[in-house]
């Protein structure tokens, strides 16, 4: 996988903001775990299967092996460009290809592939749809203010390829 960052030029930034990257304030895979967790106990309390047949529920554990794949490739991406995959910390680059050449977002895409991973693995309709609220959630916490920074601090660079990328896929 080639994920080299484009060539950027930083905007001026005030330095307390960067210190603090976009400012979130919860880990966006502990949105995703705290919904898998809340589906696990809908279940307990509201039994609700989704009629997957027991040979069909290796598809969902092949589902969350990818998500899981993505999550780790990616974080190698940023660690090779040197920049911070922790929302809370500054980013000094933004990555364009690989991965980020179709989705602005995709460790997130990786993170809902596990919630509907391990429902379809587990025949929980509760899990299965637990991506939903999760991501609703996570752009209000996260995914914003992650957009905002990068727009204030890569100004018409990340516009651009804000343009050209979707969010998701």
């Amino acid at each position: 996988m080639n994920d080299e960052a484009s060539e950027n030029q930083e905007t001026p930034l005030a330095g307390e903001l960067d210190k603090k990257g976009a400012a979130v304030k919860f880990p966006p895979p502990a949105i995703f775990a705290s919904f898998i967790l809340i589906g696990a106990a809908l279940q307990t309390l509201w039994p609700v299967g989704l009629g997957v047949p027991e040979s069909f529920q290796i598809f969902g554990l092949l589902m969350v092996l990818l998500g899981v794949l993505i999550a780790l490739l990616v974080n190698i991406s940023f660690k090779r460009q040197g920049t911070a995959i922790e929302p809370w910390k500054p980013t000094t680059t933004i990555l364009t290809t690989g991965f980020y050449a179709w989705s602005r977002n995709p460790i997130y895409v990786g993170f809902c592939m596990i919630n509907i991973g391990i429902g379809i693995s587990s025949n929980n309709f509760w899990i299965f749809v637990s991506f939903i609220p999760a991501a609703f959630l996570l752009y209000h916490l996260a995914i914003a203010k992650e957009e905002a920074y990068l727009e204030e601090k890569f100004g018409e660079e990340y516009l651009a390829y804000k343009n050209k990328v979707r969010r998701w896929i």
